[in-house]
């Protein structure tokens, strides 16, 4: 529509100039006639007075078509300048647009810049991603192999152990039917005669949880002391002050008992720690041996009966507060909210004293609470401590309440303010270990209904505390046992010097066999020569005997031979004879020597006979000569054995190295093999995922041009329009 207007007003005022143009030039036409004119009316105004009057009526004409063409060209002048004044503004307003699109389109290039520097960062960024992502996925699909090869290794081992213990399994089963004639478990009746196992682990928690309890309850002490404390001096003040005036009989009586409340509040706190100590790690702890429940039992019923003894005194102060004359009627709602929460509190201590009266049935009359409703009654006591905490909440905002509009009452002192203060903390830290309490109660809950109700395997339930006594006497002697079988041990090298010791040994291993080696050869020649010494020993044993002998025999002989002289010459002659030939025939025998070392042969003639001495000394140079040489062969012989022994067993040590080491290359070798296959799949898979990478990354560079040349065209397309409409206001 713009455009049309435009080209229409261009129309206009292009035929107003065309017309504007005539117009001038016949009103120039029209001056220059009248000028003629004038100049020859001046000449012939006394000569011709008809043709002036006919000049006076052409004149008037001129003058009225004069005065049209005047008016006429005042109405174009003023249309042109309506005309060339909208032609300005129109220009204005396009120069305006014109700078509005310049702008606009500068801001689109930059938007554009600044979106082909984010997508190119974000295509790096995500291809980095994308490479760690892959490198991610090939470690996750290793590890998802070496899981899947260790889930099969795990459900083969599974299968087998499965198998192995079903058949054990079966057998058990048969030598039970079999063997036993008699099953006590089976029976609840006879299984609770057996004697229960000792659970160390489960008396340790217990343990644990009483000390936890202990701490809460001496945490609640405090705060019931401390509140009820308080409670006194806030009575001895408020509405009345005990020290300006007396107070009423009501409340001097709630003061005399609320003073008494120390000696009902502390024996919580040792009824629970007497608890507390009676669970130890020798002792069985079940409901029906945790004696000491009873007396924490007790002492509840008794702070009970303390908190029903105020109750009513405390509520009758209540309504006697709300009748005072200092009560607005927002402290009276107060304190009647109050009134019905000290009901409350009252009623949720009697089910905790029922509850805990029930527990503590079973450590005196075992039948007075079945194992069945243990869970029943743990989970009460829970609900109970839940339903404290509540109250105690209701109880602290309440009193919250009450004190900031006591502060307001004119009467109000300092002393009142910080009673009201340090009421306040007490409820608020009776709160929090209410809330403790009952959080760790519930918390807790399933251990104290599956341990404080363990008996002998399968069995139900204990029937008496003294299979849990008869329990401890043979746990006792168990441990007394196997403390006597312990024994010290003996002192042993430490591991640092055995692994050195090792080294050491493992270093030298080769010169320490060789010469183990030696020192047993050694040992052995010392054995072999000890052994000739006492042999050679026992022959100049022998020799020197003989020698003995032979010497007595000559001696004797000597004196037969006196003897026998004397007697010769009685003798016949052919006797003399036949002595003389029998000792030339010994004479000229050869005589033979044997022993281990050889044979020595001597003959004698009767004519040459070697005396002793020279036969004693060939014997033994012959005998020194023969021991040498035989020394010297078998020294010989050691030695080269050594040496072969200890090049046998170096070659044979080489040779298991060499197998070891060709082992360890082997499995070098196929470990390298398999890195390569692993590498080149890697690089396989690197590779096309590159290429899809650049694939995709030149797709979208594809894209990111398309849209860069259509916002170029766009953007030349406005210049181009900017520029035309720029000309053509020019030209106007």
């Amino acid at each position: 529509m713009k455009d049309q207007s435009l080209r229409k007003l261009q129309q206009e005022m292009d035929s107003l100039t065309f017309r504007n143009q005539q117009l001038a030039k016949r009103v120039e036409l029209l001056q220059d006639e009248l000028a003629l004119s004038e100049a020859r009316g001046k000449k012939n105004k006394k000569s011709v007075e008809p043709s002036s009057q006919l000049s006076q009526e052409q004149k008037s004409v001129f003058n009225e078509d004069l005065q049209k063409k005047i008016e006429e060209n005042e109405r174009l002048h003023i249309l042109f300048f309506e005309a060339d004044e909208q032609h300005k503004r129109l220009e204005a307003e396009l120069r305006s647009r014109l700078e509005v699109l310049e702008t606009d389109a500068a801001q689109h290039q930059a938007v554009v810049d600044s979106l082909t520097k984010k997508y190119t960062e974000t295509i790096e960024k995500l291809q980095n991603d994308k490479a760690k992502l892959e490198i991610k996925s090939q470690t996750l699909e290793r590890e998802a192999k070496d899981c899947r090869l260790r889930t099969e290794e795990c459900q083969q081992q599974l299968k087998n152990l499965q198998a192995a213990l079903g058949s054990r399994l079966e057998e058990s089963l048969c030598i039970i039917n079999e063997k036993v004639p008699f099953n006590d478990t089976r029976s609840t009746r006879y299984n609770a005669l057996n004697v229960p196992l000792h659970n160390r682990r489960n008396q340790l928690k217990l343990r644990d949880l009483a000390g936890q309890a202990m701490a809460f309850v001496q945490e609640l002490v405090t705060a019931l002391l401390n509140f009820h404390t308080y409670t006194e001096q806030k009575v001895q003040i408020f509405p009345i002050d005990s020290a300006t005036d007396t107070i009423s009989p009501l409340n001097q009586k709630f003061s005399q008992y609320l003073h008494e409340n120390a000696s009902y509040v502390r024996p919580l706190e040792e009824g629970m720690l007497h608890l507390f100590e009676s669970i130890t790690e020798d002792t069985v702890t079940v409901l029906e041996t945790t004696v000491k429940l009873k007396a924490f039992s007790e002492h509840l019923a008794s702070y009970l009966g303390f908190l029903r003894k105020i109750l009513p005194y405390q509520l009758k102060s209540l309504e006697e507060e709300c009748e005072s004359s200092l009560c607005t009627a927002a402290l009276r709602a107060r304190n009647m909210e109050l009134h019905r929460d000290m009901k409350r509190l009252t009623a949720v201590f009697e089910k905790l004293h029922t509850y805990v009266s029930l527990l503590a049935l079973p450590s005196t009359r075992p039948e007075g609470l079945l194992r069945t409703n243990y869970n029943f009654v743990f989970t009460n006591i829970a609900a109970s401590l839940h339903g404290f905490h509540d109250i105690l909440k209701d109880i602290s905002k309440h009193y919250s309440q009450k004190a900031s509009l006591e502060q307001e009452v004119p009467t109000a002192t300092q002393k009142l303010i910080t009673t009201n203060d340090c009421i306040l903390s007490s409820v608020a830290a009776l709160t929090n270990g209410a809330g403790k309490m009952a959080s760790f109660f519930s918390n807790n809950l399933d251990h104290f209904t599956t341990s404080l109700s363990y008996g002998p395997k399968g069995g139900a339930e204990f029937i008496s505390p003294l299979s849990a006594e008869c329990m401890l006497q043979y746990k006792k002697k168990a441990a007394a046992y196997v403390k006597s079988l312990k024994k010290p041990c003996a002192d042993s090298v430490p591991y640092e010097e055995a692994l050195a010791n090792r080294r050491v040994l493992l270093s030298s291993t080769e010169s320490r066999e060789g010469l183990a080696q030696q020192v047993q050869q050694s040992l052995e020649k010392i054995a072999k020569l000890e052994q000739e010494k006492e042999h050679w020993m026992l022959e100049a044993q022998l020799a020197k005997i003989k020698l003995e002998k032979e010497n007595q025999k000559l001696k004797n002989s000597l004196s037969g031979h006196l003897t026998e002289t004397i007697q010769e010459r009685s003798v016949l002659p052919n006797i003399a004879e036949q002595k003389k030939e029998t000792t030339e025939k010994s004479l000229k025998e050869p005589i033979k020597s044997t022993s281990l070392i050889g044979m020595l042969t001597v003959t004698t003639d009767n004519e040459k006979v070697p005396d002793v001495e020279s036969r004693e000394d060939l014997i033994k140079t012959h005998y020194m000569a023969r021991i040498a040489e035989l020394t010297s062969h078998l020294q010989l012989a050691d030695s080269k054995s050594v040496h072969f022994h200890a090049e046998c067993r170096a070659l044979a040590k080489r040779l298991s190295l060499a197998e070891k080491s060709k082992e360890s290359l082997t499995e070098e070798l196929k470990l390298a093999s398999q890195n390569i296959t692993r590498l080149q799949d890697e690089l396989m898979t690197t590779k096309r995922s590159y290429e899809d990478q650049l694939s995709m990354m030149s797709d979208h560079l594809c894209s990111m041009n398309e849209t860069l040349t259509k916002q170029r065209e766009e953007i030349d397309t406005l210049k181009m329009a900017s520029k035309g409409n720029s000309k053509k206001n020019k030209n106007r």
